[in-house]
Formats: C-alpha cells, structure tokens, sequence
C-alpha cells in the first residue's frame, strides 16, 4: 500500500478588514471544495492558519447567492473537519517538509494576514525549495506575494498565475478596502498574470505552481494540484 498524499492548507486568521473593519475571513467554499477533492483522492489534509485556533469564516460566503455549494454541507456535517477548522495548527509549528502540497484558499482576509506573515513566506520558500507543490486560489495567491524561489526571485516572477482580478474587486464594492489590489501586486513581482471573465472558472498551472482566480475556480485549482503532485513524485518500482 502506498502512503497517502498529505496535503497541507493555510487559512487566514483576520477576520477583520483591518482594524475595526467590517468582518471577514476564509471564503468557506475556497476550503471545502478543495478539501474534499484532497480527502476523496486519498490525501491526508492538515489545516493550518497564520495564527492556529479557531479559524474565521467570511459571513458572507455562508450563505452565499444561488445557494450553499454541496461541499459546505458535507463539511458542515463532518465532525472531524469541522473540528480541525476549529483548532487549526499555527504555521510556526509547521514543518513542511512532510507535505506533498501546500494550498492556500482565499477570502478576503487573507489579504491583511498573509502578506504580512514572514513565517509563511519562509515556509513557501522552503517548500518550492524542496519540490513541493505550492496553489492557491482567489485572494490566496496573496501569501505568495513575498515568497521566493530558488534564485531568489519573486516565486511568482515570470511564471504563470492567476489570483482575484481588479474588476472583480469593483464587483464586490471591496475595491477601496482592500490594502492593495491582488492582480496589480502580482503583476508588478513579474508574473504572467492571466485571467478569465468576472466569476468564471479559471485555473493555471506552471510546473509546481498553481492558482486560482476565484471561488468558482477552486475545484478546479485542487484538480491541477493533484495533477502537480502525480507528475512530480518520484517514481517508485
């Protein structure tokens, strides 16, 4: 029997814009889709956030427009994962170097915490470092934001990546609040930024890296990044 994949996944712990800021966190649905297409592959999935505990949900992504997505449901009924969102694991007791991926799902709180966490950056660096698959989807790829690579680089520079756009910022009125704005900041660390209309699935990969644009992006994100693994893992006899 071969050993399961093990998959780490870092939420944010801002469950505020800011200071003060209207209330926020991990778009739910940015969690529990990719969770389960992990669990249902095999994996083994540690959650972990920036700060460990309780781990804020985004209120709006709870009762979302067109109805709650059926990986909400499950994971709402799921004991154990619910358990372990209660009691996420801080990243700086991470070691990463027992995962197989890293995957970093949005919500607009990732935006304050995971720029700012220089323990994250160092556990990203490290983990591309050692040949980990490394994803995020919709404003997760702002934990990538001061990650590097093995040059030293921007991880993101010159690869492809996609992240929450401009427009879809407009969209959601949330423009002005933000502390910057995801696609500019990505562009201007040289990646390749690509996108799709506003809320359309979309998702890239570019070797060990893979992101995606926002919620509706997140199966597919996980999808890639269980492609990423297969193709990077040794090959056994």
């Amino acid at each position: 029997m071969t050993n399961p994949l093990h998959v780490l996944v870092i939420v944010t712990s801002a469950a505020t814009m800011g200071q003060g800021g209207e209330p926020t966190g991990l778009w739910f649905e940015e969690l529990t889709t990719p969770y389960y297409a992990f669990v249902d592959e095999g994996a083994d999935v540690t959650l972990a956030s920036i700060e460990g505990g309780e781990a804020p949900i985004d209120p709006r992504s709870l009762e979302p427009e067109g109805g709650t997505p059926e990986s909400v449901t499950r994971f709402k009924r799921d004991e154990e994962a619910s358990a372990a969102l209660k009691n996420t694991k801080p990243i700086s007791e991470v070691d990463v170097s027992k995962y197989d991926a890293v995957f970093l799902p949005g919500g607009h709180g990732t935006m304050w915490d995971l720029p700012e966490s220089q323990t994250l950056a160092d556990l990203l660096t490290k983990a591309w470092a050692d040949g980990k698959v490394v994803a995020a989807v919709c404003h997760g790829p702002a934990g990538l934001v001061n990650a590097k690579d093995e040059n030293g680089d921007p991880l993101v520079k010159g690869r492809r990546v996609t992240a929450f756009t401009n427009s879809e910022e407009v969209a959601v009125d949330l423009k002005d609040k933000v502390p910057f704005l995801l696609e500019d900041r990505l562009k201007e660390l040289g990646a390749n930024y690509e996108k799709a209309g506003d809320f359309q699935p979309f998702a890239v990969v570019d070797g060990r890296l893979v992101t995606g644009q926002n919620p509706a992006s997140s199966a597919e994100a996980a999808k890639l990044t269980l492609e990423a693994v297969k193709q990077t893992a040794p090959a056994t006899n």
